[in-house]
């Protein structure tokens, strides 16, 4: 019988910080030879065009398919990297997943589907007003995300 180990969602983008949130999540629970106490399944919220548009679906046919095209190869690039930096670390035994939508609302729904107790975020490290005029899905995920929520920030260096 199959022992079911629990979900770990890290979500990436294509941020540094969401990088680093990886790579400090594989050095402190996915050690090389080690056995883990979580599957890793590492999720990237792909925009999709007619949120970057807006409701209106502003834009030419031709316009919107370039936009799609460059969004599918972002989200292609940043789990290209997610994998990369995973093989590195010598983690092997990881899913990976695009799914398109508001991140704030695919990363909930990631945590549901998935029953994971625990997901991964990096922080962009936005100041007040910054994370009031754009939001901010760690602390929409803090506050919505039916699980433990760790928000990895990278250390700032000192001068």
């Amino acid at each position: 019988m199959a022992k079911n180990i629990p979900v770990m969602l890290v979500a990436v983008d294509e941020s540094e910080h969401s990088f680093y949130a990886l790579e400090w999540t594989l050095d402190h629970f996915f050690a090389p030879k080690v056995s883990h106490s979580f599957k890793l399944h590492v999720i990237h919220a792909r925009p999709s065009p007619a949120s970057l548009l807006g409701m209106g679906g502003i834009g030419s046919g031709e316009f919107v398919t370039i936009l799609e095209t460059d969004l599918k190869r972002t989200a292609t690039r940043t789990i290209e990297k997610a994998k990369a930096i995973c093989r590195d670390k010598s983690v092997d035994n990881v899913s990976m997943e695009i799914v398109e939508g508001d991140p704030r609302n695919v990363l909930c729904d990631a945590v549901e589907r998935n029953r994971a107790p625990i997901l991964v975020l990096g922080s962009h490290g936005y100041g007040v007003v910054k994370r009031a005029v754009l939001g901010s899905v760690s602390d929409y995920c803090a506050h919505h995300a039916h699980c433990t929520v760790m928000i990895v920030k990278r250390p700032k260096l000192k001068h």
